[in-house]
């Protein structure tokens, strides 16, 4: 983590005591939060951040702010005073009040962020499984929230064995989503990831490649994915934020091949449209003052 912190409206420094044992969401892992790429000093895909947060925070009851813009500014400030130009961004909004132990506060949510280098992924990752870890039926399925023990501690268990990632399998046994990204796989020039309802993250990387993002001649959609789908396909990748579109080298108990083209060549339209988004944003949005 970087030197500098935001918290609500004002940078400090990150060893700052600026939170509060009486803010609910603290103890309860009640928020939401997103991670977001700075490239050339720009909040990639922000937009699509904003949404997804907007939209889990509103099915959690968590008060939110509503000026996209505004808050944008904010993190734009951090970004400046951490020299964080190309960087990971962490943001995230913290209910305050509510429940037994709610202790003294003027506000009804914080919102903080703290910006970090960039990972080095290499050329791939290798993937354990988990079985029965995504409830697909539950009706919070697919929100971001900021509790997240348990996906850290099956990431930190697989990682334990030597694997980088692990493959979460929902209740029926159909691959969902890894503990930090997504899951795709391709069969030519098809590419397939699974469907929401099968309890994974709407990855704002994903959504840009089913919606946005497009290679000439490959084609992305949805499908319900079994653990044989990823042995049988030519090639495997996950996606994230920070990864972009990253191979799958081995998968645990599963021989998967290496053979596929389409990853390559959606890969090269997704860092194409990345430059185009910093290129037509940059310089656009500077910070403001509080309103």
């Amino acid at each position: 983590m970087h030197r500098f912190v935001l918290h609500n409206d004002e940078i400090h420094e990150s060893s700052a005591r600026i939170l509060s044992p009486g803010q609910v969401g603290l103890l309860a892992g009640w928020g939401v939060f997103s991670t977001i790429r700075v490239a050339g000093g720009v909040l990639f895909a922000f937009e699509r951040h904003w949404e997804r947060m907007r939209r889990d925070a509103a099915a959690l009851l968590v008060p939110f702010p509503s000026d996209p813009e505004y808050v944008r500014s904010r993190l734009l400030l951090l970004v400046k005073a951490n020299r964080a130009d190309n960087a990971t961004l962490r943001v995230v909004v913290v209910r305050n009040c509510g429940g037994t132990w709610e202790g003294p506060n003027n506000r009804d949510f914080d919102l903080i962020a703290l910006t970090a280098d960039l990972n080095d992924w290499g050329q791939g990752v290798s993937l354990a499984i988990k079985a029965q870890a995504r409830h697909a039926a539950c009706a919070l399925t697919g929100a971001k929230i900021i509790s997240w023990a348990l996906n850290l501690a099956w990431l930190e268990e697989a990682q334990s064995r030597g694997f980088d990632e692990v493959v979460l399998l929902n209740e029926r046994g159909e691959v969902s989503e890894c503990a930090s990204a997504n899951v795709f796989i391709s069969q030519g020039a098809r590419i397939w990831t699974p469907p929401l309802d099968s309890g994974c993250l709407p990855g704002v990387t994903r959504e840009l490649l089913l919606r946005e993002v497009h290679a000439p001649g490959v084609s992305v959609a949805e499908r319900t994915l079994c653990p044989g789908d990823l042995e049988e396909a030519d090639e495997v990748f996950i996606t994230s934020t920070t990864r972009d579109l990253l191979p799958v080298l081995s998968i645990e108990g599963l021989a998967i091949r290496r053979t596929g083209r389409a990853r390559a060549a959606l890969a090269d339209a997704f860092r194409q449209y990345q430059a185009a988004y910093v290129s037509a944003r940059r310089g656009v949005s500077e910070p403001v003052g509080p309103t």
